[in-house]
């Protein structure tokens, strides 16, 4: 298991692996998780990270084979994947997420780029520029609790953060490692 992430109700969990696929399972009651259908699949390498829309009715994984792929998880017995995977990355996806109103998914690569695609039509996301300065692999994405700033982790050991109105990198933020998570603070 590369990545795990909870819904924003905490009701259903979901665990990208090294066999491709993603697992979903129902935790409503902690104590018995419930495995939900088969294993989602559709990567054609490691997922390496996965990420719920606000409101948990999307799912997003990024993999190893340099794409992004999207599943309606709205009933999560039966989830659907829409679409065609997200192309972009010239490399490995590390990590995804998503914006705080949902519209906009963020992927940080290896080829040193945050992708954007807007996701406000889940079926027809349309990919934005990227977002460059990184100079090694983009392993960690945050959006800011407003969705006005995204910061990237990256292994040349900084955090990158951009203003999304402007798309102008406003800080860059030395660290002493590589830098492989990130969070940002909701309150």
């Amino acid at each position: 298991v590369y990545s795990l992430a909870f819904s924003d109700r905490g009701s259903l969990l979901a665990a990208g692996s090294a066999d491709d696929t993603v697992r979903l399972w129902s935790v409503a009651d902690p104590a018995h998780p419930a495995a939900l259908g088969s294993p989602l699949t559709g990567p054609a390498g490691y997922v390496e990270s996965v990420a719920f829309s606000p409101g948990g009715g999307l799912l997003a994984a990024g993999s190893a084979d340099k794409t992004v792929r999207l599943w309606n998880v709205s009933d999560p017995a039966h989830p659907v994947r829409l679409g065609h995977p997200l192309t972009g990355p010239a490399l490995q996806v590390n990590s995804v997420t998503f914006s705080p109103d949902g519209r906009t998914l963020a992927a940080g690569s290896q080829d040193d780029k945050v992708w954007l695609w807007n996701v406000a039509t889940p079926a027809r996301p349309v990919r934005e520029s990227p977002l460059t300065g990184a100079t090694d692999w983009v392993n960690a994405v945050a959006f800011s609790p407003d969705g006005r700033s995204l910061a990237a982790g990256s292994s040349d050991a900084r955090v990158l953060v951009w203003n999304l109105a402007t798309r102008a990198l406003t800080a860059t933020l030395p660290q002493p490692q590589p830098v492989t998570s990130l969070a940002w603070d909701g309150g």
